[in-house]
């Protein structure tokens, strides 16, 4: 089901339609209170336990019959290949000793690849691959397996599954668009450009060119001696800040975070940022008028400002007056499910506003990421030279 059309909801009718007694519901943890306010407009009559994936080590699944169904919220974390993370692990435990009804739900079930599919739907009895025990013999009928060589070493890439495994999960399906909901809005996008301080500049040039940079009256040293690396730290600059070798993260310009505050001075928003040390930034500027918590942010006049990743999903914004992005994310799925968080079944437009260094790399970014692609190294490579 599409971001907006009501998942949390029908996961938990459809859960008092099949008269289970307790509930196990495992999400993000940004999304937990929004699923407990959910669970409370419906006062349904079974019990709930809501927990987020990264404490799911903590559940007691030792009695049995604990839980009489298990809800996933955005399963396709769950999808890693061609190995189980853990915790697809823990799920697959935890049904394994439960025995429970499993729902799943996604607004994107295989982001980047059909391979995704696997390792969701692994632990249930009633999976369509059930025959197969692990995802190598999986992708022996299933995947077009393709050699590539890294660093002179052959690899064998799993990427491209083939649209035959969504065939087979289509009984277990229920699709349903924003427009099949009744969605109206459209979402308005905005670049705004602003010139960075000549030091960003500088930075991204040292970077560029000779792949460290060192403090004049300190030993910190900013490092770029990898592709990635290098990547990464011009990435940063652009938006003013950087992680130093140490692990320190600095802010080296808020011009991006000042140029926030005054052109949105009179709206409430929601600000979404890529690295740790932008928080710092923007609350560096906002003070106590900026906050990361949902509640706070629903019940005050506050900005918030929420890290990309871990904000792009099972959440609502629906009162910001409009969504800006201090930074983008290298990920697509970053992309297409983050600036929909506003939207709302009444909203006729949403607006979204990017705000990009002139002669940054994020335009760059942008352009690849509307094109449903990840920004990868090559990318950049090929970039470099014009930034």
């Amino acid at each position: 089901m599409e971001v907006r059309t009501g998942k949390t909801l029908t996961a938990l009718g459809a859960a008092e339609k099949l008269g289970i007694k307790s509930l196990l519901f495992v999400t993000k943890k940004k999304a937990m209170s929004s699923i407990d306010a959910d669970f409370n407009k419906l006062k349904p009559s079974y019990d709930i336990t809501i927990i987020n994936y990264e404490s799911l080590h903590k559940v007691r699944i030792n009695q049995p019959n604990t839980f009489d169904l298990i809800v996933l919220d955005e399963a396709h974390t769950l999808g890693a290949y061609p190995k189980p993370s853990k915790r697809a692990k823990l799920v697959k435990e935890i049904i394994l000793k439960q025995n429970p009804y499993v729902i799943l739900m996604s607004g994107t079930p295989t982001p980047e690849s059909f391979s995704q599919m696997y390792h969701q739907v692994y632990a249930c009895p009633k999976s369509p691959f059930k025959q197969y025990v692990s995802f190598y013999k999986f992708a022996k009928d299933y995947v077009n397996v393709v050699q590539r060589v890294i660093n002179s070493f052959h690899i064998n890439s799993y990427d491209d599954g083939k649209p035959t495994i969504l065939d087979e999960m289509k009984p277990f399906m229920i699709s349903y668009t924003q427009k099949e909901a009744g969605f109206k809005s459209e979402i308005k996008e905005h670049i705004l450009k602003v010139q960075m301080s000549e030091l960003t500049y500088n930075f991204v040039k040292e970077m560029r060119e000779h792949g460290i940079i060192t403090g004049k009256k300190t030993e910190e040293v900013i490092l770029g001696d990898t592709g990635v690396k290098k990547m990464s730290k011009i990435h940063q600059l652009f938006s003013g800040t950087v992680k130093m070798e140490s692990g320190k993260r600095m802010v080296t310009d808020l011009t991006k975070a000042k140029f926030i505050r005054a052109e949105f001075k009179d709206k409430k928003i929601g600000i979404y940022y890529k690295f740790k040390a932008e928080y710092d930034a923007l609350k560096e500027v906002y003070g106590d008028d900026l906050t990361d918590d949902l509640e706070t942010f629903k019940q005050t006049d506050k900005n918030i400002a929420l890290q990309i990743v871990s904000g792009r999903e099972g959440i609502s914004l629906k009162e910001a007056d409009c969504l800006v992005y201090y930074n983008i994310d290298f990920s697509a799925l970053s992309y297409w499910q983050s600036r929909d968080r506003m939207t709302t079944k009444d909203s006729k437009v949403s607006d979204v506003y990017w705000i990009f260094a002139e002669r940054g790399i994020e335009t760059k970014i942008y352009k690849t990421v509307t094109n449903k692609k990840d920004y990868t190294l090559r990318h950049f490579k090929k970039d470099l030279l014009s930034l």
